[in-house]
């Protein structure tokens, strides 16, 4: 199990990329016109935008891709100098591809800041003969109108259960790994439509030895199991505050949970609950109340422990 399996099952054309088919048809007519123009690929982590650039790349120049293709991340040098520097100095120099330009890659472009981004819109402008962009982003909103519109916008969605699904069993079926169905079943629920961590997930399972199942998944991503954060829901809805305070520690103990990972998935677990909806509507609003203090720095217990009394609280209310 020497290889990384995120690196190994990479698509490595447009053909194989899973769950984005829409936007491979577009991009496969860029390829055939043997012409892009600037790109932009925004989505959630996990949903193939690298990997859509890095095969964009390989349909379009061949083997010798990677003379014609510089992949950099926004997130590690974000400044003005950088634009200024490395990009325009790859940007300006010219290409002996038969295509007539080459492509930079900027992942996580949003990470950018906002000079950087208005140096980076002129040599955009300034070099489109030599040189096409490909920007990936999580947040759109983050990168400037002015960049945004000179790009083509690619959205990328979360993969649903069945590619997933189907991805994980072959990979399994590869590596002769033996996975439960319910361990397929934690891996969708735990990675949300995030491919590479579905199959980081599946190969850390993978190395423990022995059988892939729900409850080597969630031991390995530090991730409850989704009933049990429904127990506690349901226990602090009967009204017994100190039992429901007893279930969380044994969450917080076991699986090694940090506050703000508890609240996601308190999250999750509340739209699952036979509860009225304006119930739903009042925890669902104290749980964000609550997550905004964790990331503000309060203490975890006090809030957990908070959002559980408000639970208390709203199912005394419905017994009225």
């Amino acid at each position: 199990m020497k290889d990384v399996w995120v690196e190994k099952y990479r698509p490595k054309t447009l053909a194989e990329v899973v769950g984005q088919e829409e936007t491979v048809e577009r991009l496969k007519a860029y390829v055939k016109a043997k012409n892009i123009p600037h790109l932009m690929f925004a989505g959630s982590p996990g949903t193939g935008k690298t990997t859509s650039a890095i095969a964009l790349a390989k349909d379009l120049f061949g083997e010798d891709w990677r003379g014609s293709f510089q992949e950099l991340n926004a997130s590690d040098e974000r400044g003005i100098a950088v634009v200024r520097g490395k990009i325009k100095e790859f940007a300006r120099v010219g290409t002996t591809a038969a295509e007539g330009f080459k492509i930079i890659f900027l992942d996580e472009a949003d990470a950018l800041t906002h000079d950087a981004q208005a140096a980076l819109r002129r040599t955009m402008e300034k070099y489109t003969n030599t040189t096409r962009f490909v920007l990936s982003c999580n947040y759109s909103s983050k990168i400037i109108d002015p960049i945004q519109s000179r790009c083509a916008v690619f959205r990328f969605k979360p993969l649903n259960p069945e590619q997933v699904k189907k991805y994980i069993r072959r990979i399994a079926t590869e590596e002769n790994v033996e996975i439960t169905q319910d361990g397929v079943d934690a891996l969708v629920f735990v990675a949300k439509g995030d491919l590479r961590k579905t199959v980081n997930t599946l190969q850390v399972a993978a190395a423990l030895g022995g059988k892939v199942d729900a409850e080597s998944i969630y031991k390995t991503t530090a991730t409850a199991r989704p009933e049990e954060v429904k127990r506690l829901l349901e226990t602090a809805l009967k009204g017994d505050f100190m039992a429901a305070r007893n279930i969380l520690d044994e969450l917080l103990i076991e699986y090694g949970l940090s506050g703000e990972d508890v609240i996601k998935q308190i999250h999750r677990s509340l739209f699952d609950l036979a509860i009225p909806d304006q119930v739903k509507v009042a925890l669902v609003d104290k749980t964000g109340e609550i997550e905004f203090r964790l990331v503000e720095g309060a203490n975890e217990r006090i809030q957990i422990e908070a959002l559980l009394a408000h639970v208390v609280l709203a199912g005394q209310g419905m017994k009225k």
